[in-house]
């Protein structure tokens, strides 16, 4: 089992940072691929990010290329999402998920995150 609780949302102006992180219990942290999944308003949830569980290869949403960030400390059991050049299209709830790519076996509670024009 696994329990995921992320952190780092809030309110930002458009064009600014944020960095979201994902505590994760339990020892088996590092064999799990880890990712970020997000729902906007009235929107369906959707891939973000994910990181195999060396670390070793990334992936992201066209929408997100150049301007997020995944990264992970297995000593630490913490994935995180580095967002810059944030846009108001990018408010949603963000998930941090964990599990063998591509299925997902863990989700967090998310975290809220608001872009403002």
């Amino acid at each position: 089992q696994v329990q995921l609780v992320e952190s780092g949302g809030g309110l930002v102006q458009a064009g600014g940072s944020l960095r979201l992180s994902c505590a994760a219990s339990g020892r088996t942290f590092s064999s799990y691929d880890m990712g970020w999944f997000r729902q906007a308003p009235g929107k369906e949830r959707e891939f973000v990010a994910s990181i195999t569980w060396s670390g070793g290869s990334t992936y992201y949403r066209d929408s997100v290329k150049g301007r997020f960030t995944i990264s992970r400390n297995n000593a630490k059991n913490t994935v995180y999402l580095q967002m810059n050049s944030l846009k108001p299209e990018d408010t949603a709830v963000y998930y941090c998920t964990a599990g063998s790519l591509p299925a997902v076996d863990y989700w967090g509670k998310g975290t809220l995150v608001t872009v403002s024009s």
